[in-house]
């Protein structure tokens, strides 16, 4: 996706101040030296690495900093529909009018709404670690009297869902910022049906163009490696979206 109009440098602009800011703030749910019980500790690795990141590796990536709730303008940016095609995302969910959906990682609700008004008779979950997160997306639920989004708290190992719950899981640019992935790949698994999607969606790591700092991207190639790891199959790709991986994961055999 190229242009080189002043939109475009003053959106780049506004996004690469944000990733300078998540960078240097202590976020809430990251703790490099955490050992937490429950925990795989014999799968993640510490060593030195990107100012972006926590110094915690999985399987060869290192992991990065959670963006915190100060980043919330920059989630509901109005150029972030032409960016990100979010439009053409959920019509790629194909959602159902009694889909129940699980937002993991779900910011201050962009996706979470858009999705409760294409499935009136099921449930969206909007889960995140974060108390202010949580609270925004609870003011614009009341403002606008939405009464089928659910809001969850999670922690760093566990999305606190019912098991057994969910159609589809969406997971847009969060992924990589999990502190214990394979902790949260096994909550998430508990909570899908057997025949749930997961919507991994992340910035293209193979393609250098896209102004994203590196360890905010991934490649199709780790992702399908990491989930592997934690019983999930690659259904497909859906390579529709301007900068980003649209990846459909299934529960393994």
């Amino acid at each position: 996706m190229q242009s080189t109009g002043p939109y475009f440098k003053k959106s780049l602009q506004a996004l690469v101040l944000m990733l300078a800011l998540f960078a240097f703030q202590s976020c809430k749910g990251q703790n490099t030296e955490s050992k937490q019980e429950g925990s795989d500790t014999t799968a993640y690795t510490y060593k030195p690495g990107s100012v972006n990141g926590i110094g915690k590796w999985f399987m060869g990536r290192e992991i990065a900093h959670v963006m915190g709730f100060q980043g919330m303008e920059w989630l509901n940016r109005p150029e972030r529909e032409q960016e990100e095609n979010v439009s053409r995302l959920l019509k790629n969910m194909d959602i159902q009018a009694d889909d129940v959906i699980a937002d993991i990682g779900a910011g201050s609700g962009y996706h979470v709404f858009k999705m409760a008004t294409q499935a009136p008779e099921g449930m969206v979950y909007g889960v995140d670690i974060q108390d202010e997160m949580l609270a925004e997306m609870k003011r614009v639920k009341l403002k606008n009297g939405v009464t089928n989004v659910n809001l969850v708290k999670g922690s760093t190992q566990s999305v606190n869902l019912p098991e057994n719950k969910a159609d589809k899981v969406l997971m847009v640019d969060v992924y990589h910022e999990f502190e214990f992935p394979l902790e949260m790949l096994a909550s998430i698994k508990n909570a899908m049906k057997a025949d749930a999607k997961l919507y991994l969606i992340e910035y293209r790591g193979e393609d250098p163009d896209i102004p994203i700092k590196t360890i905010h991207k991934m490649t199709e190639a780790q992702a399908v490696k990491e989930l592997r790891a934690a019983g999930f199959t690659l259904v497909e790709n859906i390579a529709n979206l301007p900068w980003q991986h649209c990846m459909v994961f299934q529960k393994g055999s």
